[in-house]
């Protein structure tokens, strides 16, 4: 079953008008599935295979002469030499768009190649796991608490008899051997597990690097170093805070969390609707939820503008989404009845903003449907997000 996505039109369009393409992301968002379906004609040879990848950094003009083009090369972060001479091919003939389509899980590899090589000759696509909008494309019977268990990649949506647990088991397992032995010179990835495991106990918090090291066992600089590992790879979200001179008393940390809710109740021991009600996790597990969601909005191109959390001495919202000067301001709520009480720290919040910049303030919550709560506060269902606020722009050339 082919899940449709939303950034297939800018891939295409992005195809069309550049010489190169590149797709990146987490492993298993669906890269190369993706580009295989929307351009079955291209020549495709994946540089997982070691045979393919040593040619590739060692006799790069001989591997694209016996592939020809148009290409599709799937995890190019192998073979770091090949960024050099794709540059040569592309200046030779810069009046052909759509040569090469190259893949990778590996982002901080990838990007500085491409950086080095391919500035100003390639369209960037980030993918990322399924909006809840692609799933009920697919099918409507979706819950968002179905996808919230199950996780959003694409895969366990396409094989239906999957075990969620063991393919995040599976997928945990692959990620610490192959990536990140290739990302960092990890001498112990018990401990990296480890600290996995700890930023998803931690997950929808203010990130403090000093005690999460403390709890791991490593060092500060190392817990920082395995953090920017995991952020690159997209595991994981470091949410910023919103400032500006007018606010000064905001806090600085960013905030936590996992990139896949999925995921995260596989490595916090969630394994079923049971488990999680029960769980005194269900909260931030919700948060992380919808924080997904609306990163994926905004990345995909379904609603515009950046996003970003407040927190000050005396009050906190999960989600301002800045655009243009306007703001819209989101916290995520488990309740499926949210009241007054719920609604004040929005209030709070859009006082300390200009007046009249605040376009939007809701209450993202469990509700059957959006209801009004007070002073134009809306208590709203997380699927209302779906219709709210279309933007554009998921890719970007570079």
């Amino acid at each position: 079953m082919w899940i449709e996505r939303t950034v297939e039109a800018n891939v295409r369009r992005l195809v069309a008008t550049r010489p190169v393409v590149v797709v990146t992301g987490a492993r298993q968002t669906g890269k190369t599935s993706l580009v295989r379906h929307l351009f079955p004609k291209h020549g495709l040879v994946t540089l997982d295979l070691p045979s393919e990848a040593e040619q590739a950094e060692k006799e790069p003009r001989a591997f694209l002469a016996r592939h020809g083009e148009p290409l599709i090369v799937d995890e190019v972060q192998y073979a770091p030499a090949l960024f050099r001479h794709l540059k040569a091919v592309i200046d030779g003939d810069r009046s052909r768009n759509g040569r090469f389509i190259l893949t990778g899980s590996q982002k901080l590899a990838l990007m500085r190649s491409v950086s080095e090589s391919l500035a100003g000759r390639a369209g960037i696509v980030e993918l990322e796991g399924l909006t809840l909008s692609e799933l009920h494309g697919a099918d409507r019977k979706i819950r968002p608490l179905d996808a919230m268990l199950r996780g959003t990649l694409p895969e366990l949506w396409e094989k239906r008899e999957l075990d969620p647990t063991e393919f995040h088991r599976s997928y945990v397992a692959t990620y610490l051997e192959r990536d990140l032995r290739l990302q960092l010179k990890v001498s112990s990835l018990r401990d990296f597990e480890r600290l996995l495991r700890a930023c998803a106990l931690r997950s929808a918090q203010v990130l403090n690097k000093a005690d999460l090291a403390r709890d791991v066992g490593i060092s500060p600089s190392t817990a920082g170093e395995w953090l920017s590992a995991l952020e690159a790879s997209n595991q994981i979200v470091l949410l910023e805070p919103w400032f500006s001179n007018r606010t000064k008393s905001l806090v600085k940390n960013p905030k936590l969390y996992l990139a896949d809710a999925g995921l995260l109740c596989f490595l916090v021991g969630i394994t079923g609707l049971d488990d999680l009600m029960t769980s005194p996790l269900v909260g931030p597990v919700w948060e992380t939820f919808v924080c997904s969601e609306l990163r994926r909005q905004i990345r995909n191109g379904e609603r515009s503008g950046e996003l970003w959390f407040w927190r000050d001495r005396t009050k906190e919202v999960d989600f301002v989404i800045h655009r243009g000067g306007r703001f819209e301001l989101y916290d995520a709520k488990w309740t499926e009845h949210p009241d007054a009480g719920d609604a004040s720290a929005l209030l709070r919040v859009a006082a300390e903003l200009p007046r009249g910049s605040v376009t939007h303030r809701g209450l993202i919550c469990r509700a059957a449907n959006p209801f009004p709560v007070r002073d134009g506060v809306e208590a709203m269902p997380i699927m209302a997000l779906t219709s709210a606020t279309p933007g554009g722009g998921g890719s970007h050339p570079r």
